[in-house]
């Protein structure tokens, strides 16, 4: 009985559209209140560290001595936390189409130097 109702399920799901969203290839469907990727302007910070002292999964990473701002994409759970707490409202969490990430992948972010 289990093989009919398998076999008249898979049968009728030959002319129905496809269930399943094109994400790689088309992008999703955005809604205004959903959050995104973590984007930062770095001229507007001043490497205070709050962010990383707030963030619950610890993606980001801040280093005053080499004047670098790290985050880790795959740990970034886009909570908004750093963006809640930065006292320079640099950070933010824009909502582009980016490719999925599927691999390890550090964000740095560093001081540009123009020399005099």
């Amino acid at each position: 009985m289990g093989f009919f109702k398998m076999a008249g399920t898979a049968f009728t799901n030959l002319f129905r559209k496809p269930a399943t969203l094109m994400y790689p290839v088309r992008p999703a469907k955005r809604f205004p209140n959903s959050r995104g990727t973590l984007t930062i302007e770095f001229e507007k910070c001043i490497l205070c560290g709050i962010c990383q002292k707030k963030c619950p999964s610890y993606a980001i990473e801040v280093d005053k001595t080499e004047k670098t701002w790290k985050i880790d994409r795959i740990r970034c759970i886009s909570c908004g936390s750093c963006t809640d707490w930065c006292p320079k409202k640099c950070l933010h969490l824009d909502n582009p189409y980016t490719a999925p990430v599927t691999s390890e992948f550090k964000d740095t972010t560093r001081e540009q130097h123009t020399g005099a």
